[in-house]
């Protein structure tokens, strides 16, 4: 890297624990730096009140795509202002659009659709009902007569086949701090050490972290749509805020879990905003630009959802949850 961190493990081994350990600045004063929102922002955030207001006009859901199966490059560029926007990226190529994911199953999906007024594609529902098995049809596989008893007469609710996945968690700073390349070299020399005895851990181990690989050479193509080399790791806080988000749009264009964290990344995006403001190459307005833009970023995530969960959870929550500061990282939220 070109910037000037202190040295440590995380050098020589992915360790982002150990970088943010080595590099944080500890904040003991109060809420007097914080600055409001700027023009540009403002101007990013009203074209989102607009079309959140045309979401509630539509029954909740602004638009819909039917047809394309949502993977990690399945949707070219999306901007919401590309003007005004300093952090880019949307799950789909327009804002709010939803997108389906029929690998947890296709059931769900199809029913999700119908309730908005749409049809799945007869090519996506004829592959993953007879080419491609769901999590859906694994789990009613593992199911015993009782548990499907039980289950249609609504004694036992929540069950995994349709609250499939619970809360996943990603470290989405690794991307800015090392870049694609680095990773895929870690990877593939975790999958160098993964040799015999093939048992079957093993082998599940191996086409798993051959998955990964493929994930984060598909992460650097979504990053060209947009004109981004995620190949590096991040020089600067905006394009710091803007890999960590890369990551995240990733994981949530691939999965709906119900809760798609975020994690602890505000002690580490510190570390790059400290540095450049230091530096002279940022001053404390544009560090809110930043993190206000991928704030609105992160409010601007959606997923398909039948009624029946919406029903559950009172509403169509998405939970970005992130983990502000603990007690080796002390600095003030921006």
């Amino acid at each position: 890297m070109k910037m000037n961190f202190k040295e440590g493990k995380w050098m020589t081994e992915i360790n982002v624990g150990d970088f943010v350990h080595e590099n944080l600045t500890p904040y003991e004063g109060d809420a007097s730096f914080l600055v409001g929102p700027t023009e540009r922002t403002m101007k990013v955030w009203n074209a989102c009140l607009k079309a959140l207001e045309e979401e509630r006009a539509n029954n909740g859901v602004r638009a819909l795509d039917p047809v394309t199966v949502s993977t990690i490059t399945s949707h070219k560029a999306g901007y919401i202002d590309r003007e005004n926007e300093l952090i880019v990226g949307l799950q789909t190529d327009e804002l709010l659009k939803r997108a389906i994911k029929p690998f947890g199953g296709i059931n769900v999906v199809a029913k999700a659709c119908r309730e908005n007024g749409v049809e799945v594609d007869e090519k996506v529902k004829d592959i993953f009902t007879h080419y491609r098995k769901t999590h859906n049809d694994g789990v009613f596989d593992a199911y015993t007569e009782e548990i499907r008893l039980f289950r249609s007469l609504g004694f036992l609710t929540g069950l995994p086949d349709n609250y499939a996945r619970g809360r996943i968690i990603g470290d989405y700073r690794r991307l800015a701090l090392y870049g694609i390349d680095r990773l895929i070299e870690a990877k593939k020399e975790d999958l160098k050490k993964l040799t015999s005895p093939m048992t079957d851990a093993t082998i599940r181990l191996r086409e798993e972290v051959s998955e990964q690989i493929k994930a984060l050479n598909e992460i650097k193509v979504m990053g060209e749509y947009y004109g981004l080399d995620l190949s590096r790791p991040a020089t600067s806080a905006q394009e710091a805020v803007q890999w960590v988000y890369m990551a995240y749009l990733a994981a949530v264009k691939e999965q709906d879990g119900a809760a798609m964290s975020l994690g602890n990344v505000s002690s580490f995006l510190d570390i790059y905003i400290q540095y450049d403001m230091d530096k002279g190459l940022i001053d404390e307005t544009y560090a809110q630009e930043l993190i206000d833009q991928f704030v609105i970023k992160l409010r601007m995530v959606r997923h398909l959802r039948m009624q029946s969960y919406n029903d559950i959870f009172a509403g169509d929550p998405t939970w970005v949850t992130e983990a502000i500061g603990d007690v080796s990282t002390m600095v003030a939220p921006r």
